[in-house]
């Protein structure tokens, strides 16, 4: 079948060789860090897999195709078109159609990558379940790209602004396993514990990419979710991290936020209520998916 993406010239040149690839999103780039902290953070993340001996395939919507690789120009203009659209499985075609650049959300890059052959991806954290779903009915797309596209995702778990044990459950419904890589709970974020479970731990790479593989190749037709929590160094102080969540949570509540909206809001609240601090905090922790991604991708996945 003909592959619905178009590749840079690195991409192109490793999947002729059956290099290891790790998928990355672009989402960062456009609603989820300033800019030009996005630009720069997509590059950091770039380097970090090549140094760990991978190629980076940054995946966006440029000139109505999905582009797997962009170059340093694509990643610009992606970051300064005005009103770039957040592009998950449900828009996607319609984004290819229009023309205009588009990032691509964790569903959508996750389905750039399988149809790419790329079986591991790193982001920051995956959506889930949104607080009040039972009255919004607000579950991200990004659960059911995982109960359906086999790909590895590399997270720090789900973003804190959501509801982390309805999230878990919904994972477990939809028979994603949740691997924690040197972690027996599953991340908050911003946060390294939230007294949840993981389904099982693995405390070395090689163990972790093994039960990747063994996943992967038994064709039960659904992802998997590597939880990795951010370093111990780097997660948010506990205090500042309830107040600034509870802040933003009732500014959005009041607004009626909603949609695809939500997640853009939170976080630019959050950055505003921390200082910034939220900003440092995120880096770190894309850079640490990026650099475990990488090693699962080197490792055989």
């Amino acid at each position: 079948m003909r592959t619905p993406c178009e590749y840079g010239d690195e991409v192109a040149r490793a999947l002729a060789t059956n290099a290891p690839l790790v998928a990355l999103e672009t989402t960062v780039v456009t609603h989820g860090l300033p800019h030009p902290d996005g630009v720069a953070t997509a590059t950091a993340l770039e380097q970090i897999v090549r140094d760990a001996g991978a190629t980076p395939a940054t995946i966006g919507i440029i000139n109505g195709a999905i582009r797997v690789g962009l170059t340093s120009s694509e990643l610009h203009e992606l970051a300064t078109a005005p009103k770039v659209a957040k592009v998950n499985l449900s828009n996607l075609a319609a984004a290819v159609s229009s023309g205009q650049p588009g990032s691509t959300t964790v569903a959508a890059t996750m389905f750039a990558a399988h149809a790419s052959g790329i079986r591991v991806f790193a982001t920051g954290g995956i959506g889930g379940v949104h607080r009040e779903a039972s009255e919004s009915g607000d579950v991200s797309a990004d659960l059911t790209a995982l109960s359906r596209i086999p790909v590895a995702v590399v997270s720090a778990g789900a973003k804190a602004i959501l509801d982390l044990p309805r999230t878990v459950e919904m994972l477990e419904t939809l028979g994603v396993p949740v691997l924690g890589y040197q972690t027996g709970e599953f991340p908050a974020f911003y946060r390294r514990s939230t007294g949840l479970a993981v389904d099982w731990r693995y405390d070395s790479i090689s163990e972790l990419a093994s039960a990747v593989r063994r996943h992967l190749s038994l064709g039960l037709g659904t992802g998997l979710l590597v939880a990795n929590p951010i370093p111990v160094a780097d997660e948010m102080d506990a205090e500042l991290y309830d107040r600034a969540l509870n802040t933003a949570l009732s500014e959005a509540a009041a607004l009626g936020i909603r949609g695809r909206a939500v997640t853009p809001f939170l976080l630019d609240r959050m950055r505003a209520v921390t200082g910034g601090e939220s900003v440092r905090v995120n880096v770190a922790l894309l850079r640490h998916n990026a650099q475990v991604a990488a090693a699962l991708a080197a490792a055989g996945v």
